[in-house]
């Protein structure tokens, strides 16, 4: 009886360990500026198979915003975003827009009116479908540019160092 349990609860315990590790981590893209200062996005890299984009409404993906961090004053569509932390939420379109919201509360709906800029997004489809969301940020100079591809889309949206 003693061995039964035993093996129940090794088997219990394995099987939570794979549940456990099937949950990942967020994923984090940066863009290291020249004076060392750094710009970074938590994102959930979520698969294309297993989440949809909401065609012209804010995407959280897997159910959570993007998060920016910057260390830096950043310039995006026309307005100075603050040293400090933001959410980020891809509004996916035929040309995708994407906002920079100040409410950061944990589990709080997205509120238009908390956006400290918004705009759009370079927008392109790629041959090759990406079958995760990739978050990446390309550097040149006082330039980030975040790249957000998803199933066949890929987005640019430039943010400058100040």
């Amino acid at each position: 009886m003693f061995r039964a349990r035993f093996v129940v609860a090794i088997l219990s315990l394995s099987t939570l360990a794979t549940i456990c590790s099937a949950q990942s981590e967020p994923s984090t893209a940066s863009c290291n500026l020249d004076d060392g200062r750094q710009v970074y996005i938590r994102y959930n890299a979520v698969s294309a198979k297993n989440d949809k984009v909401p065609n012209g409404k804010p995407w959280a993906p897997g159910g959570a915003p993007m998060t920016l961090f910057t260390e830096a004053q950043l310039s995006f569509g026309g307005v100075i975003i603050p040293v400090g932390a933001y959410t980020v939420y891809p509004i996916p379109a035929k040309q995708w827009t994407l906002a920079v919201n100040k409410n950061v509360a944990p589990g709080a709906a997205y509120d238009e009116k908390q956006d400290v800029a918004r705009s759009q997004m370079e927008t392109d489809q790629v041959s090759q479908p990406s079958d995760a969301l990739e978050v990446a940020f390309a550097h040149v100079g006082e330039k980030c540019t975040l790249r957000i591809y998803f199933g066949k889309t890929a987005s640019f949206a430039p943010f400058t160092a100040k």
